[in-house]
């Protein structure tokens, strides 16, 4: 199946349903359908071999994805948050191609060669002929997505056609909202998650409700005003969207299902929100760009489970539940797969897994990912993912996972934000250090917080060196950027 099949059945079917809403305006399916094949039309003759996109979110998002797949061509979200050099650069790297940019970002892109700029502004105006047809369905390729370059140059992972659409067949049911669901995506075009967000909510039905870019006021905002149903946030959102909740006493009683991921969840994090929002039900979904997003859930029943008090449903909000239908998950050491709760590194398997970066093979030859990061299964096949395999600190000949660390740490009063890295340690080979986000600017008792992790962890886990900040790094789609605090450190 290829993804523009997901929207000529909907349209078909439900054309009057409303599609798209939000502040930047409403589309029906039928009107979505027609703008993406006025798009598909327009780049006939076009010499373009890929087509990206550089704006926030708004109706013409979508019709550029899908007009893109029934034109052939690749589809390439550009982070727009990049400074401008590394932006042209990633710009140049799609070449020959047709990008459709914001006014506002068009001039960050002029003048590259082998770059033609369209503005979001022109696609309601495009009209295909009646009897319009694609020329060809040769290309394999349909979504371009660079990676967030946390650790180097970003890649590019090519995502098959039937890379996407069979994780949303196996993940929703055709047309199976209902007409006043709405999904809440906020999070930037170039992530996985907005492009998943929309394919399976157009094959499921159900209107997407847009945030040009995400602030907590906004989106409580928006989720009450078109009375959100389903909606997806990175753990550093969620915080900040509790925060939110709790300041101004907004309720949402029609949000039924919060998915989070993109990033390891604070349990003290998804414990309020447990607290807070009694009536949605959560899940812990951990994917990466190159699976297609979610390989693994912890699902609303676990969540609901942990609610109640009960021990084994507290125990696993620390994990990301089980593999979804359709793929294989292994954790191995080396050659060898462990056993529960042996820890190694994750692979997976599947057709949602990409098997190419642009640059590279993705997979091996039995079609096995190798994610770089760290986990472990339990006795009863739940998923603990530690964080990646870099991060992990090796003291004396230790493992010393970061997250355990800053788990405890963010029980401590003072502690609004911290990380965990490793730094060189001539005696030890790396000791642990911490950077710590007060929540009382005046605190700054280093000893206190390693004495608090001696306590509840052991000595060897104890931070040698707290060193306090006013923020930690993250990158726009939450994740924190470590190698940033590393070369903080080796300055």
């Amino acid at each position: 199946m290829r993804v523009s099949l997901l929207l000529d059945l909907v349209a078909e079917t439900l054309p009057d349903r409303i599609a798209i809403d939000g502040p930047g305006g409403s589309l029906s399916f039928g009107d979505l359908h027609a703008r993406a094949r006025g798009f598909a039309a327009s780049l006939e003759g076009s010499t373009a071999r890929n087509v990206g996109f550089l704006g926030v979110n708004s109706p013409a998002l979508p019709a550029v994805l899908f007009g893109a797949a029934l034109a052939d061509r690749p589809f390439a979200p550009l982070n727009y948050r990049l400074p401008d050099d590394g932006l042209r650069k990633l710009a140049a790297r799609l070449a020959p191609a047709v990008i459709v940019a914001d006014d506002d970002m068009a001039a960050r892109i002029a003048g590259i060669d082998g770059i033609e700029v369209r503005s979001t502004a022109t696609l309601a105006g495009l009209a295909a002929p009646e009897d319009w047809y694609p020329a060809s369905e040769d290309e394999d390729t349909a979504v371009l997505l660079f990676t967030s370059g946390t650790s180097g140059e970003p890649k590019a992972a090519l995502l098959r056609h039937e890379n996407l659409t069979s994780y949303v067949v196996q993940t929703v049911e055709f047309l199976g909202a209902d007409e006043e669901d709405a999904t809440l995506v906020s999070v930037p075009p170039y992530h996985i998650a907005a492009v998943l967000a929309l394919l399976t909510s157009v094959y499921s039905g159900r209107r997407v409700v847009q945030l040009e870019a995400f602030t907590p006021e906004g989106w409580v905002d928006a989720a009450a005003r078109f009375a959100v149903s389903h909606a997806m946030l990175v753990p550093t959102m969620l915080a900040r969207v509790l925060d939110r909740i709790e300041e101004v006493g907004t309720a949402l009683p029609a949000l039924r299902a919060l998915a989070y991921g993109g990033g390891r969840m604070p349990l003290s994090v998804i414990h309020r929100a447990l607290a807070l929002m009694p009536d949605t039900g959560f899940t812990n979904a951990y994917g990466l760009t190159e699976t297609s997003s979610t390989i693994s859930v912890l699902g609303p029943d676990d969540h609901a489970l942990a609610r109640s008090g009960d021990a084994a449903g507290l125990a696993r909000l620390a994990t990301v539940g089980k593999p979804v239908p359709g793929v294989e998950v292994e954790v191995r050491d080396g050659n060898r797969v462990c056993g529960p709760n042996e820890p190694g590194e994750v692979f997976v398997r599947g057709e949602q897994v990409a098997g190419r970066y642009a640059e590279r093979a993705a997979t091996d030859d039995d079609g096995w990912f190798a994610t770089k990061d760290r986990g472990w299964f339990d006795a009863d096949g739940y998923l603990t993912v530690d964080g990646r395999l870099d991060d992990v600190i090796v003291r004396g000949g230790e493992n010393i996972s970061p997250g355990e660390i800053e788990d405890v740490l963010r029980t401590h009063p003072q502690v609004a934000d911290v990380a965990v890295i490793g730094a060189p340690d001539e005696q030890w080979g790396e000791r642990v250090v911490a950077f710590a986000v007060p929540r009382d600017p005046a605190f700054s008792d280093g000893p206190a917080l390693s004495d608090w992790v001696r306590a509840r962890l052991r000595s060897t886990k104890a931070p040698a060196q707290v060193h306090f900040r006013e923020s930690l790094p993250y990158n726009d789609t939450g994740k924190l950027l470590r190698r940033l605090l590393r070369d903080e450190l080796a300055d």
